[in-house]
């Protein structure tokens, strides 16, 4: 007989309003599952005296020292016995997901029951901000029972602690017409060959990979990741003029100006009298077939995805593809939240090789985080207290004028030596093109 309810007049509080509410989830799986009912006490009693009652501890599965995240209680009665006993162990487990976050039905429902077969509360999360399937409520005595049947199922651990964490990448070429790279196979190289690093916490804190395959970035890497690769091109952006026309049709001139070409960050995109249109090989037009003539001056494109998103299908990337690089973000810590850096603005990344190449950068940035940062440092704090000149020699990777994490604000700049650097660039950029 399952245990009786909790009153919980705070946690109630959630359900109101018009949104759904996960206290709405727990009482549909606390009807019959007595750890949840222990569960929402434990919460019930935290929201009443506004503070957390969990703390940390020792919790793994055989050949792993990661990816196991321990909860204990600390509500104890006066004998010292916990408060609410079948939440009192209340671990988490991290999951691998696929790639892209590619599932069948099937193996959904195989999750599920795999999931509450084996001791676990029925809680899941899909999922965390590393990408990882959270099976979250498991006693110390399950946790290896549980694991061992996503073993079975194919799946593995993911991170947890000062180690690599789980990666990552959008749903990509599957499902999206912006798609830039293979980000699947992209995620499996890094992840596939640093595994260890996951499963075997040794860095100064928690390392992360993300994989957009476009400027979109749905996977927020620029901003959660320390190692976000994002697709871009270099060439134009390809126009089909028949559906911009039936854009231009469908939403008229007030549209097309304060939505497409008043958005553009860096004003790319005008409107030109057909008559007085010269063609050109760094622009992409489009007749709308009224006299006038949608105009994208490629040079000064900067990829933000805004004019693909509004005219799908008119406006597509360019072919010449490849991925742009960025270290360095996350979210708050020691000096608050900060966006990746650009540190290689283009990398092609279609051959055997050039996968190759992404996963020697992707283990030189871990190695160098590794010897490098101090203590709970993430590698954008390590970069901000080196600085970025030193990030770059000491990962061997020359200076680029792309090389920005926001638009420079002071109009004024020495131009001590200016030629010299210059000429460097240059010779640069031809022994790469050779």
């Amino acid at each position: 007989m399952a245990k009786k309810m909790i009153d919980t007049p705070n946690l109630d509080e959630l359900e109101k309003g018009p949104w759904p509410s996960f206290v709405t989830g727990l009482k549909r799986l606390a009807k019959d599952n007595d750890m949840m009912v222990d569960l929402m006490g434990q919460l019930e009693t935290s929201y009443e005296h506004r503070k957390g009652y969990w703390k940390g501890g020792t919790v793994g599965v055989f050949g792993y020292g990661g990816g196991i995240i321990p909860r204990f209680t600390e509500l104890k009665d006066e004998n010292h016995q916990p408060l609410f006993p079948e939440a009192a162990e209340f671990h988490t487990l991290r999951i691998q997901p696929p790639a892209g976050m590619h599932y069948t039905s099937d193996l959904l429902r195989k999750i599920c029951d795999a999931w509450s077969d084996n001791g676990g509360s029925g809680l899941l999360a899909f999922h965390g901000q590393s990408g990882d399937l959270m099976l979250q409520g498991c006693k110390t005595e399950d946790v290896q029972r549980a694991f061992d049947a996503f073993n079975e199922m194919g799946f593995d651990l993911g991170g947890a602690g000062p180690a690599l964490r789980t990666s990552m990448s959008c749903v990509g070429a599957a499902r999206c017409e912006h798609s830039c790279f293979d980000e699947a196979k992209a995620l499996r190289t890094v992840i596939n060959n640093n595994i260890d690093d996951m499963h075997r916490p040794s860095l100064p804190y928690k390392f992360k990979f993300k994989f957009s395959g476009c400027g979109n970035d749905c996977v927020n890497a620029i901003q959660r990741s320390d190692f976000a690769t994002i697709g871009t091109w270099r060439d134009n952006i390809r126009v089909n003029e028949e559906q911009v026309r039936d854009y231009y049709k469908a939403h008229g001139m007030n549209d097309l100006v304060n939505d497409v070409i008043s958005k553009c960050p860096t004003k790319a995109i005008t409107l030109v009298s057909s008559d007085k249109f010269q063609a050109s090989e760094h622009v992409s037009a489009a007749n709308l077939g009224d006299g006038n003539t949608l105009c994208i001056d490629n040079k000064n494109c900067v990829r933000c995805m805004h004019c693909l998103n509004v005219i799908p299908g008119g406006l597509r990337t360019g072919v010449d593809k490849g991925v742009t690089i960025l270290i360095g973000g996350k979210s708050v810590l020691k000096i608050g939240a900060t966006m990746g850096t650009v540190v290689v603005p283009f990398m092609k990344l279609e051959s055997d090789e050039d996968f190759e190449k992404l996963n020697e950068l992707a283990r030189n940035t871990i190695d160098f985080f590794a010897e490098n940062a101090l203590e709970h440092e993430r590698t954008g704090e390590m970069i901000e207290r080196i600085g970025m000149a030193n990030f770059l020699e000491g990962m061997d990777i020359p200076v680029d004028p792309n090389m920005i994490s926001a638009p420079r604000s002071n109009p004024y700049f020495r131009s001590d030596d200016w030629d010299e650097q210059v000429e460097k660039w240059n010779e640069y950029k031809q022994s790469s093109a050779a």
